[in-house]
């Protein structure tokens, strides 16, 4: 899966700008690194973010907030950064909560009629200058989803995050997501089906041609049997909600989900409700990896649910670690994992952090055989009783140079830093506020095998929301999540967004280099 947010304009434009025509000749393996190293490595020139339908609740409320940090050798004039809505093809769409999980794949609830797509071309949070974020506030009922681009000096690194609160209701809690570049492939283990739960995935088509998408659904025992034509069209610039429990008979608490354009690119996004926990949005997990970190479990965390799916021939086996402040340990009874192929398996962690905070690491238990890429995601809950409240990470992928968290409060966030192999050196950058100020940075050591949960820095004599950039300064790889708590009536309301590397740079190979010798991954 390739989370590049380098369009094929950009690409063409950079190609064209640094070297001319690049001529695509032959080539062996043997060269592969020698073309990778004579790269140069450049700022991306167009990127394309997508925001799914953030609520159809009456009692909500939706923050966006966009940024695009500053970056060396990046055209200080020219681009533009925005946001327009996209058109939603259903006729009415069934609010989260209100039909027990009842309804079409599309989440129609059988009324005629319905409300209009808001659609419309008046932008939305376009940005003035890199380093300062911009934010509104909307009201969530009948906010469509967006499809954003950004150029010149805003594509590199462009961030926008979503954060809803919905005060009342089945769904209430804190639902916050990054928007997302499109793709073709998504993986989302730990999606339900059960009668407790509504998860819908958001489809959105960023694109002037219709894509064609397949969604299928694994459970415990391996593929979930299909009640219905699994394959949804999402016309052009639009976007589809689509109600799992609709798509098979079967029940699973703990299932996986695979989203698969087979034409075009989509953005695609969970949104799982939970009858008793709350709401929040459930993020694609990381490619298929052999080795996974999922950062930032909270220290006051009551209960953590792991799912983890193997998607190829063989099955998997994997030793679990808990990375905490001082060092990895492994959860009582819980030393290893055996996931057969094709099959979700899920395990109940239990309140694992201890009042520390922590990350998962899972690795390749080791033998003969070659170790099994799997996926991977955690549901962590806070609180206990009625007042909980439910959060997602999945396996996240690590920082190559940089990531950045676009809403952070003077209250309530928490940046989790983990590296689980050699110790790495970051710089944590505070942007400018919405309302003003100066950005702050500090540098920070993150030792090997460990968690480091922090309060990140302020903007001086900052007002508003404000970025949070991370860079990797040397040292080993290093994972990253940020966690947004605005407690509510006794009720822990918190998301958790994971931070993977911005892809603002891209590999632009010279005169009479092999393209097809460069991994942009």
């Amino acid at each position: 899966m390739n989370r590049t947010t380098l369009s094929l304009i950009g690409a063409a434009t950079a190609l064209a700008a640094v070297t001319g025509v690049a001529a695509l000749t032959g080539g062996s393996s043997d060269d592969a690194d020698s073309a990778a190293k004579a790269a140069t490595r450049l700022p991306v020139q167009r990127s394309t973010l997508l925001c799914p339908t953030p609520s159809s609740s009456d009692v909500s409320s939706t923050t966006y907030t966009a940024y695009t940090p500053k970056r060396d050798g990046v055209d200080a004039k020219d681009g533009t950064a925005e946001l327009l809505p996209a058109q939603n093809p259903a006729d009415d769409v069934a609010d989260p909560g209100d039909d027990g999980g009842k309804g079409d794949k599309n989440g129609k609830d059988g009324k005629k009629g319905g409300r209009p797509s808001p659609g419309g071309d008046k932008p939305v949070l376009p940005l003035k200058e890199p380093g300062k974020p911009v934010t509104t506030d909307e009201d969530s009922e009948g906010a469509p989803a967006l499809i954003g681009t950004a150029d010149g000096r805003f594509a590199p690194g462009w961030t926008v995050q979503q954060t809803t609160t919905i005060d009342a209701g089945s769904g209430r809690g804190i639902l916050g997501t990054a928007c997302t570049a499109p793709d073709t492939d998504f993986w989302f283990p730990g999606v339900s089906t059960d009668r407790n739960r509504q998860d819908f995935v958001h489809l959105t088509n960023p694109d002037d041609a219709a894509a064609e998408v397949d969604l299928k659904l694994y459970g415990p025992s391996g593929r979930l049997k299909p009640s219905t034509d699994e394959s949804i069209t999402v016309p052009p610039r639009s976007t589809v909600p689509v109600l799992l429990s609709t798509l098979t008979d079967q029940r699973a608490a703990s299932a996986s989900l695979r989203v698969t354009a087979r034409t075009g690119r989509i953005g695609a996004a969970v949104q799982a409700v939970d009858q008793k926990a709350g709401s929040d949005w459930l993020p694609a997990s990381a490619v298929p990896s052999t080795s996974v970190a999922i950062p930032g479990l909270p220290k006051d965390a009551t209960s953590a649910r792991l799912v983890v799916f193997a998607p190829g021939a063989d099955d998997a086996d994997l030793k679990v670690r808990l990375a905490g402040p001082n060092n990895s340990i492994t959860p009582a009874g819980h030393e290893s994992l055996h996931v057969k192929s094709g099959m979700t398996t899920a395990i109940d962690l239990g309140d694992v952090t201890k009042g520390e905070p922590g990350s998962l690491l899972l690795t390749p238990e080791g033998g003969d055989g070659p170790a099994t890429p799997v996926v991977a995601g955690l549901q962590v809950t806070r609180g206990k009783g009625s007042d909980q409240e439910t959060a997602f990470i999945p396996a996240t992928g690590a920082i190559e140079r940089s990531a950045t968290a676009a809403d952070n409060r003077t209250k309530g966030s928490t940046l989790s830093l983990v590296a689980p192999g050699a110790t790495a050196k970051v710089r944590i950058t505070a942007s400018a506020g919405a309302g003003g100020g100066s950005p702050v940075s500090k540098t920070y050591e993150v030792k090997g095998g460990t968690t480091q949960a922090l309060e990140p820095p302020r903007p001086a004599s900052g007002k508003g929301p404000y970025a949070v950039t991370v860079e990797r300064l040397s040292g080993g790889p290093v994972h990253a999540s940020r966690m947004l708590a605005l407690p509510q009536d006794g009720v822990p309301m918190f998301t958790i967004q994971p931070l993977p590397d911005d892809r603002g740079m891209v590999a632009v190979p010279e005169a009479g280099q092999d393209l097809s010798l460069l991994n942009d991954d």
